[in-house]
């Protein structure tokens, strides 16, 4: 069995520690040795709406790139992200990285555009991982992340899951 390393980005601005918990629920059902980022809050950005919490997730799996993106969406799907009526964002679980994939795989675009871009995605990314080589620009996470002039106020944030604190000290 091939076992592939990800990186995932999750968030959340509705009832967040449920469905963040919910999410990591259902992660560890697919993802091995599953570690986690300090969690953060931060302001929405391209939507209007209440602060997220955001952090990232590592593991390993063995599944294809396009069947742990399905099975991300069934996690989503599952905590609201879909309904007709809801207000917010229940949880967002995004591909960030899958081994070193570079490209455009059935519309998925890897690594995700978001880790240059976001505070909370760059910042938990170069903590969980600093040395791991970003795949298309070529150096390591925390490299980027203090070359990065990315204007958004991040916040650590008290966040515990299964008894583990998620939060940057």
């Amino acid at each position: 069995m091939s076992l592939s390393t990800v990186y995932l980005g999750l968030g959340s601005n509705i009832d967040r520690e449920r469905h963040l918990c919910a999410g990591l629920d259902a992660l560890a059902a697919i993802l091995i040795d599953m570690r986690c980022s300090p969690a953060f809050e931060s302001q929405a950005v391209g939507i209007k709406s209440g602060p997220f919490i955001n952090f990232v997730v590592t593991g390993k799996t063995d599944l294809p790139l396009l069947e742990l993106d399905r099975r991300l969406k069934f996690i989503e799907a599952e905590n609201g992200r879909y309904a007709p009526d809801r207000k917010g964002l229940p949880l967002d679980i995004d591909v960030l990285l899958y081994d070193d994939l570079h490209g455009t795989f059935n519309g998925l675009v890897l690594p995700r555009a978001e880790i240059l871009k976001n505070a909370f995605v760059l910042w938990p990314l170069s903590l969980l991982a600093p040395q791991r080589v970003h795949p298309g620009v070529g150096k390591p996470m925390a490299q980027l992340w203090e070359e990065a002039s990315i204007d958004q106020v991040l916040a650590p944030v008290p966040f515990e899951w299964r008894g583990l604190q998620l939060t940057q000290v």
